[in-house]
């Protein structure tokens, strides 16, 4: 890091977030009764969470989001109680409730995401307007997570023509149409696991060139300046212009893949504000999602785990 430059101001928004619940049990089955174990409570939905990674890390930002009722004002009280500077837009509506079961007796996670609150336009404005009228703008503004019913689909692409008349970069994480009309408008980088890519390529992209190769057209054709492709097993992919790396997946027992994208934005986001490059960025990237395929439930990785496994983490030319 260059000591004479400030860290990046650093902005997380999250349009739905969530109370996750995370038990267990020792079998999923159906109509009888399922008794579980204890249970996990934290805040989440992308935004959020990539948030709590990284300040876990040592970095520091602003977290935004619209919260409603009783599961709302838990979220808030959540989210002070981890100390994150948090802004809270509210809304009629509650906010969700998502849980995670991990089965026993296979070892089989079982993820329940529900649909989140209907927003108001009025709502859903609100928080654009927020950002419109902040005197600071971030220069990163990291959005994760899908969006709530109510919002337009163009509500990222919305976000991205912001970002880009203030002079800021906006990281994306998120699929589906809301996803192609942001990238229609242009991102400074995107995070797809293969399954998105794959969606937006229109391909099936079975083998490692036919990934680079739809990441390469992606920043062609002008929607991103960067891709970084997550893998699960496969390990991690980061596709710049003029480079592109491939990081192998790390040997660690998997307890639950629940957070380990969000983690991986977190890592990154970290190094940025840092003004790291972005080879490094990538690689505490990979060790913050590897670090959190440790933990189970919701619990996100711990600085411990990432800063250990950070140097077993090989980066080595994608080409």
């Amino acid at each position: 890091m260059n000591t004479q430059e400030a860290q990046l101001r650093v902005l997380c928004l999250t349009m739905n977030p969530s109370v996750d619940l995370a038990t267990e049990t020792e079998r999923v089955v159906p109509t009888h009764k399922l008794r579980c174990g204890d249970t996990l409570h934290d805040a989440g939905g992308g935004g959020i969470n990539v948030a709590r990674v990284l300040t876990r890390l040592g970095g520091e930002c602003t977290s935004l989001c619209p919260t409603g009722g009783s599961a709302g004002h838990w979220l808030e009280t959540r989210m002070r109680e981890e100390g994150i500077p948090s802004v809270f837009l509210p809304i009629a509506d509650e906010t969700r409730v998502s849980f995670t079961v991990h089965e026993h007796s296979t070892g089989a996670e079982f993820r329940f995401v529900m649909p989140g609150p209907h927003l108001t336009e009025g709502e859903w404005q609100a928080c654009l307007s927020h950002l419109e009228q902040l005197p600071e703008f971030p220069d990163l503004l990291v959005a994760s997570g899908s969006l709530p019913p109510g919002a337009p689909v163009d509500f990222y692409a919305r976000l991205a023509r912001l970002c880009r008349e203030r002079g800021a970069r906006l990281v994306l994480d998120t699929s589906g149409p809301a996803l192609a009309a942001a990238l229609a408008e242009g991102v400074y980088l995107f995070k797809p696991n293969l399954r998105e890519l794959a969606e937006l390529s229109g391909e099936a992209l079975e083998a490692p060139e036919q990934w680079l190769g739809a990441a390469r057209q992606l920043i062609q054709r002008g929607m991103t300046e960067v891709v970084a492709l997550t893998l699960g097993h496969l390990g991690a992919l980061l596709v710049t212009r003029d480079a592109s790396w491939r990081a192998a997946p790390l040997d660690i027992p998997v307890a639950s893949a629940v957070g380990a994208g969000d983690s991986f934005v977190g890592g990154m986001v970290a190094a940025l504000q840092q003004h790291q490059p972005l080879q490094e960025a990538f690689a505490l990237g990979v060790a913050a999602g590897s670090a959190t395929l440790l933990s189970i439930g919701t619990g996100l990785c711990s600085p411990e785990d990432v800063q250990r496994l950070l140097p077993q983490v090989q980066i080595q030319p994608a080409d």
